[in-house]
């Protein structure tokens, strides 16, 4: 299993990871399909995961799920998680896992590795916790 921390953007579905929805956004439709973009966790990182179809509405917030085959890449400009097309989504458990919010991995900034074409590696971080789910103020 591939820890969140050490997803990197990809062309390929090659991530098998667990991880818990902490939160999911507003289903809207694009073309004949529904999305919904959510924020995952696993005990080392954050990432937004964009849910596609049937998805949508199979998962809720403190399901635990196994994702097999995944894909890390740039869907209209922002960094998500997804199944794609070749990879497969199930519900493994609830609410009983840790979990850490930050860093989240799609607020990093990427670039392509200048010693490997096919690689990106982290230039800088944007935001360090989501800037789509923000975490709600903490009592002091």
């Amino acid at each position: 299993m591939t820890l969140l921390k050490d997803i990197v953007p990809a062309a390929q579905n090659n991530i098998d990871t667990k991880f818990i929805l902490l939160e999911k956004g507003q289903t809207t439709v694009e073309g004949q399909n529904k999305i919904c973009l959510a924020l995952v966790a696993d005990e080392t990182a954050a990432v937004h995961f964009q849910f596609w179809g049937d998805e949508c509405d199979a998962f809720e917030s403190g399901d635990i799920i196994c994702l097999t085959n995944g894909i890390f890449s740039y869907q209209h400009r922002s960094l998500v998680l997804r199944a794609g097309k070749r990879g497969e989504l199930v519900k493994v458990g609830e609410f009983t896992m840790a979990y850490a919010e930050t860093p989240n991995m799609s607020e990093i900034h990427w670039i392509p590795d200048p010693n490997n074409s096919k690689s990106y590696i982290q230039d800088h971080v944007i935001s360090a916790v989501s800037r789509i789910f923000p975490s709600p103020p903490s009592d002091m």
